[in-house]
C-alpha cells in the first residue's frame, strides 16, 4: 500500500524520497527550508561568479545554456541575458519533436542568441528508443543521456567553460541530502540522477550487434582530463534564484512561447513537456513503476507554493494520473510507436512486464485489472 506525504502529495515509492517522523517528504522539506536561504547573497554570489567567465573583448561566448525550447530553458535564456552575458544555447535534438516544439525552439532563437542544434543519428536514436523501453522501462532513455552529454561536449569542444543549468532535481523533487546542496552538475550527478536507470552507454553494442561505438559518440559524456583541460563548470541556476516552474512558464509566455491548446495528457496543466510525442509513453511507464506520474509531479510543486490545497491536489491526480497513453500532443500511440517497430499489442505487454503488481488491483489469478481503456487502479489508494 502506498503511503503518501502529509504536506504533498507524493507517495513513498519515489526513488531517493525520505519521510520524516511527521510523515513529510523530504522534497517537502526542501522547500520549506528556502525561506532561510538569503537570495539577495546567493544572486551577488551569481554575479560574481559569471563575471569570471565573461568574455572581456567580446570575441568568444561567455557560457552554454542547455535548451529545449520548453518554459524553463525560455525563462534560464532570459536570465542569462538580462545579466548582460553572450550565451550559445545548445539543443540536444528531442526523440520525436513536436510541432509545438519546433516553433518553441525557433522563438529562443529570437530572443537573440547564437544557438546550435545537434541531432544524433536518427536510425540509431530509435535503436536506442526500443533499447531504452524494452530493457530499463524508458523510452526516452537516449534523449536523457543526450540532454547532459550534448551540452557539455559542445562546452569541451568550443572551449566554453561555464554551462548554466536549470533547477537541481534532486532539491526540486526530493533526494539525498548531498545532492540537494549542490550547486553543481558533474559526472557523478550526472550517473547518479541524470536517468541512466543503471544501463550505460557501454552497455548499447552488447543488446544490439547493429550498434557500433561509433554510432554512440553523442551519447559519451567528456573525459576527466578533456574536462579539466577545457575548464568545464556547469552550475544550478536554481541554486542562486528561487526556481519555481510555473512563473518560468508565465515569464517564457510573455516572450513568445507557446503552450498547448488544452491540459497535456498525463499532466494537469498546458506548459509542460511540449516537445517529445513519447513523453507520454515515459510518463506513464513512471507511474507503472512507482505509482505516480507527472500530474503528481506537477501538483506537489503547486502545493509546495500554495496555489493549491492537497485536497484540491489529490483530485487532480485522481482525474489525470497514469491514463494509458493512447496519444500524446494530439499524435496518437500507433503513430508513435511507429519507427521502434513495436505494435500497440506488442506495447501492452511491455507495460504489464514493468508494471509493479504489488501497486495495483489484481485479479485471483494475480492479473492487472484494467478499465475499458486500459487503465490501471491503484491498489488501497486513499491519498
Amino acid at each position: 500500500m502506498l503511503n503518501y506525504c502529509k504536506q504533498c502529495v507524493m507517495p513513498d515509492t519515489k526513488p531517493d524520497l525520505w519521510f520524516d517522523d511527521d510523515g513529510v517528504c523530504s522534497a517537502c522539506r526542501n522547500y520549506g527550508a528556502r525561506a532561510n536561504i538569503d537570495w539577495d547573497a546567493r544572486a551577488k554570489e551569481f554575479a560574481g561568479l559569471i563575471e569570471k567567465y565573461r568574455c572581456a573583448d567580446g570575441n568568444h561566448w561567455d557560457c552554454i545554456i542547455p535548451v529545449s525550447g520548453g518554459k524553463d530553458s525560455t525563462a534560464m535564456t532570459l536570465k542569462m541575458l538580462d545579466l548582460g552575458m553572450n550565451p550559445l544555447c545548445v539543443t540536444s535534438t528531442t526523440c520525436d519533436l513536436s510541432e509545438i516544439g519546433r516553433k518553441n525552439i525557433e522563438n529562443i532563437k529570437n530572443l537573440g542568441v547564437d544557438y546550435i542544434e545537434f541531432s544524433p543519428n536518427p536510425v540509431v536514436r530509435r535503436r536506442l528508443n526500443r533499447i531504452g523501453l524494452m530493457q530499463v522501462g524508458d523510452i526516452s532513455w537516449p534523449e536523457h543521456v543526450g540532454i547532459f552529454t550534448i551540452p557539455v561536449n559542445a562546452a569541451v569542444r568550443y572551449r566554453v567553460p561555464l554551462i548554466i543549468w536549470g533547477e537541481n532535481s534532486q532539491n526540486e523533487y526530493g533526494g539525498p541530502a548531498a545532492a540537494v546542496k549542490s550547486n553543481t552538475l558533474n559526472r557523478r550527478w550526472l550517473e547518479e540522477f541524470g536517468g541512466l536507470l543503471g544501463m550505460r552507454t557501454s552497455d548499447i553494442t552488447c543488446m544490439d550487434e547493429s550498434i557500433e561505438e561509433r554510432h554512440l559518440i553523442p551519447y559519451i559524456y567528456p573525459t576527466d582530463e578533456d574536462l579539466r583541460e577545457a575548464g568545464v563548470t556547469g552550475l544550478f541556476l536554481g541554486h542562486y534564484f528561487p526556481w519555481d516552474g510555473y512563473a518560468n512558464a508565465q515569464l517564457a509566455r510573455e516572450h513568445g512561447f507557446t503552450t498547448y491548446q488544452s491540459t497535456v495528457e498525463g499532466s494537469v496543466f498546458d506548459y509542460e513537456n511540449l516537445d517529445n510525442h513519447q513523453t507520454g509513453i515515459h510518463d506513464y511507464f513512471k507511474f507503472l513503476k512507482f505509482g505516480f506520474g507527472r500530474a503528481t509531479d506537477i501538483v506537489c510543486l503547486h502545493i509546495r507554493r500554495g496555489r493549491l490545497s492537497r485536497e484540491e491536489g489529490l483530485e487532480m491526480v485522481k482525474k489525470h494520473d497514469g491514463r494509458f497513453p493512447w496519444s500524446y500532443l494530439g499524435k496518437s500511440l500507433e503513430d508513435i510507436l511507429a519507427p521502434l517497430e513495436i505494435t500497440v499489442e506488442e506495447f501492452i505487454a511491455i507495460c504489464d512486464r514493468f508494471t509493479n503488481k504489488k501497486l495495483f488491483v489484481t485479479d485471483a489469478a494475480g492479473n492487472l485489472v484494467k478499465d475499458a481503456y486500459g487503465n490501471l487502479t491503484k491498489a488501497g489508494d486513499g491519498g
